[in-house]
């Protein structure tokens, strides 16, 4: 009797770690919200200064409770047009713009739905007064800001006197602050093109968020984070036992496939529709996950994981998109936010590989495997089906 209790025992505490292990590396795999983003893009003209501000259509609901009416988690146009001086209210005065810390009252242009990348997202287009040389702007974004765990953030596009400037405000670093000065009027052929504004240090002393490596760096670790499918895919290619090297040649295919297509497609010279690079990407999940249950050897993943780490590249390069990156701040926003995913997905292999480790030494490995791919099979169905029909 004690005998059974103790095989009993031992099965729970076994199949208990293997849960662990999923939930450990995919603790929000089944939120249906997993990140919350928004984009600014400020123009600064002579005449006018013009702000067009979108969030994702979850995020106005998150935050406004009671504008979804039916409780549909769908926001309408009609529940929009009902609260429309409140939301206006709340967006703009969470979503500040500074001149010379004084907050200044926007004019709205027009307000309606967008779809981009299958998400919806509210839109505003507002005015502004024009802002003279000497004038310090800041953007002061307080949107979640009770959340501290919050994964929310403002990707922000500024065009002033036609140079341009970007920055990811995320986290605690929430403010933008530049110091409007005269645009240049000529430059030196072959000279060097130097920007017409700098960073202000501010009478409020808020630190300035420019378009550095580490804004973009924290990104690429917040978006690869929030990227439950793509840890998925990863999570499936190591499940099975592997020699060390061949977990390694898995990880550095996938880096260097995804690194490529990420950069084709923020460059521009790769695009593909969204709904197809998605859907793949649930595919690939599937695929891989079937491997598991049906293939004797997997000695040559490297090649799969290549192949389908391409399509996962275009996935990773979504957000990037929407900022539109300026041709100066390109190729360091694409170093640092393909840095900042490498670096997650590194720490999380190495945290993974000691509970595989172990895995792989239980007597019943075989069938935990097994029963962990069913999973991983399930999860991946639902996005493909989610992905083609929404």
């Amino acid at each position: 009797m004690d005998r059974q209790r103790k095989v009993k025992s031992k099965t729970v505490f076994r199949f208990m770690a293997i849960v662990s292990l999923i939930l450990f590396t995919f603790p929000a795999l089944t939120f249906a919200h997993p990140y919350s983003a928004s984009f600014t893009n400020i123009q600064f003209n002579e005449n006018e200064t013009t702000v067009s501000f979108s969030i994702d259509t979850l995020s106005i609901i998150e935050l406004q409770e009671d504008i979804d009416q039916n409780k549909d988690n769908i926001l309408q146009m009609k529940e929009i047009n009902s609260e429309e001086d409140h939301l206006v209210e709340f967006l703009t005065h969470s979503v500040i713009l500074d001149k010379n810390n004084e907050q200044q009252e926007p004019e709205l242009l027009s307000m309606k739905i967008d779809k981009k990348d299958n998400k919806e997202f509210l839109s505003l287009s507002l005015k502004y007064p024009a802002y003279q040389p000497g004038d310090t702007i800041t953007i002061n974004d307080g949107l979640y800001y009770k959340d501290v765990d919050t994964n929310y953030v403002n990707l922000l596009s500024a065009t002033i006197f036609g140079e341009s400037s970007q920055a990811a405000l995320q986290g605690e670093n929430r403010s933008w602050t530049i110091l409007l000065t005269e645009p240049q009027q000529e430059q030196q052929a072959g000279g060097d093109s130097s920007s017409s504004t700098g960073p202000a240090d501010g009478a409020s002393g808020n630190k300035t968020a420019s378009s550095s490596w580490l804004s973009f760096f924290k990104l690429g670790m917040s978006h690869i984070l929030t990227g439950y499918d793509h840890l998925l895919f990863l999570f499936a290619l190591l499940l099975r036992k592997q020699t060390f090297k061949q977990y390694a040649l898995i990880v550095t295919s996938f880096t260097i496939a995804h690194s490529i297509t990420l950069s084709l497609a923020v460059l521009g010279i790769m695009d593909l529709p969204s709904k197809f690079v998605e859907s793949v990407i649930a595919l690939s999940i599937i695929y891989v996950a079937m491997e598991n249950i049906f293939r004797k050897e997997v000695n040559h993943r490297w090649g799969l994981t290549f192949v389908f780490g391409l399509i996962h590249g275009l996935g990773f390069a979504n957000i990037l998109q929407e900022m539109n990156l300026s041709k100066g701040n390109i190729a360091l926003a694409l170093v640092s936010f393909n840095i900042g995913i490498e670096v997650v997905q590194i720490m999380i292999v190495l945290l993974v590989l000691p509970l595989l480790t172990y895995l792989h030494r239980l007597k019943d490995s075989s069938k935990y495997i097994k029963y962990g791919s069913i999973v991983i099979i399930l999860f991946g169905a639902f996005w493909l089906v989610e992905r083609l029909f929404s």
